[in-house]
């Protein structure tokens, strides 16, 4: 490829694979499920949804138009926030009981995730831990397809109906893992504004933070070339490193999210913001499924395996919880003054898409001036300021560390390589921002 960024090295990937689901996009979409399924030859389907939407407009919407297409239809919604592995193995037991045609999800990544891990695991039997990587799982390969699967999303932060990855945690373990595999990839995405006209400006905080760090991850992630090439074809997986392909998408979305957080936040009439914020997640799906986020998601594991007696408004969970986008971006300025040392000016090219002042810095400025963009977006949009704000002190710096050096596969992602030192010594500078 051109791009310098991009250039060759010994025994690193030549190539780049990119894939997304067949994606529609615009307000009134979710009404189309039915007309799709009918397409797709669905004639009975499980509907996944949470149990906060499952008696609302938006699963309404869906069950009407599954109606009108006469495809039988039974709901499966026993799903937390932070899916585990029980709920998994309750979901595929459901699936393999009804024999459906195909799935359909409702809801943001908790429920695409749990329909992805449960058609992993009807299909091809065993435990969605068989398929983790070694040491924590079995390190199985996802062997074939799994059913036609339309996912619909009800956020504006995961964009798990574009990716090829599922993230449960496992109880045993009290973390999340991922499975990664193509063949997790929904067959169709649907993805419509109005399912987040009601949501609280601190949830579309929480999801818009994901998808900034989505995007910013991915543009600033090691390349596909620095990794090494994979010669089966069949094996290699779309978490692959930066790529030209994810650039684009990735760019755009940080565009967006440095216009449009902050006013989708403060203001739930503003359709342009949140549209666009909807956009922006799908956009950052779309970029990460294609090459993979890095240090602030796997560090962001050892937030939430550790957390204590904190519980987030807007949010039906029972303490402890901490919302993943929350999880993220706690610790994202402090690590992204880090990683900017190995490539500067990818660091202040993701500043100036955030509508940063980075006129004239130079690259040892780089994490700086990122890391200063990205605290005035949560300044603005009331974030936790850094660990302390979610119940953290120095005490835990070392635990946090040692809990997501486990995460070896985003950590090899990032630009910059970093032992478990290095996570210490990060999570103590994300410690508090202001």
């Amino acid at each position: 490829m051109g791009c310098q960024y991009f250039e060759p090295t010994e025994n690193g990937a030549n190539s780049f694979t990119v894939a997304i689901p067949k994606l529609t996009f615009g307000r009134g979409t979710l009404a189309e499920v039915g007309e799709r399924a009918k397409a797709l030859g669905f004639k009975k389907v499980v509907l996944f949804t949470d149990p906060g939407l499952e008696s609302g407009p938006l699963v309404d919407i869906v069950c009407q138009s599954l109606k009108q297409q006469a495809i039988e239809y039974s709901i499966f919604s026993d799903i937390r926030i932070e899916p585990d592995d029980e709920c998994v193995t309750d979901a595929a037991r459901m699936l393999t009981d009804s024999n459906p045609d195909g799935v359909i999800s409702v809801g943001g990544g908790s429920v695409i995730d749990t329909a992805k891990g449960a058609l992993l695991v009807a299909q091809h039997g065993g435990n969605i831990r068989d398929y983790f990587a070694s040491p924590v799982g079995g390190g199985k390969p996802v062997p074939g397809p799994v059913l036609p699967h339309i996912a619909c999303a009800t956020t504006s932060g995961t964009g798990s109906e574009c990716t090829s990855i599922t993230v449960i945690r496992i109880n045993e373990l009290n973390t999340k893992f991922v499975v990664a595999s193509p063949h997790l990839l929904a067959t169709q995405a649907i993805v419509d504004p109005q399912c987040c006209d009601s949501l609280p400006g601190n949830v579309v905080a929480s999801t818009g933070f994901d998808l900034l760090c989505h995007a910013l991850e991915c543009y600033t992630a090691r390349a596909y070339t620095k990794h090494l090439a994979v010669n089966d074809p069949n094996a290699r997986q779309l978490i692959q490193g930066a790529n030209p392909f994810s650039d684009l998408s990735a760019q755009k979305a940080l565009e967006i999210a440095g216009s449009y957080l902050v006013r989708g936040v403060a203001d739930n009439t503003d359709n342009e913001a949140r549209d666009n914020l909807m956009w922006g997640a799908t956009l950052a799906g779309i970029a990460f499924g294609n090459s993979g986020t890095h240090l602030p998601h796997a560090m962001s594991y050892g937030v939430t395996h550790l957390m204590k007696d904190i519980t987030t408004d807007g949010y039906q969970a029972a303490s402890p919880f901490i919302p993943h986008g929350i999880s993220v971006i706690v610790s994202a300025p402090s690590i992204f003054k880090y990683t900017a040392a190995a490539e500067p000016e990818r660091h202040l090219e993701g500043a100036a898409f955030l509508s940063a002042d980075a006129k004239g810095a130079t690259p040892d400025e780089a994490g700086e001036v990122l890391s200063k963009r990205l605290v005035e977006l949560m300044r603005d949009t009331h974030i936790p300021n850094g660990l302390k704000g979610v119940g953290f002190g120095e005490s835990h710096v070392k635990a946090l560390a040692e809990s997501s050096f486990r995460q070896q596969r985003a950590i090899a992602n990032a630009p910059r390589d970093s032992n478990l030192v290095d996570l210490e010594n990060m999570y103590s500078g994300a410690l508090s921002y202001w």
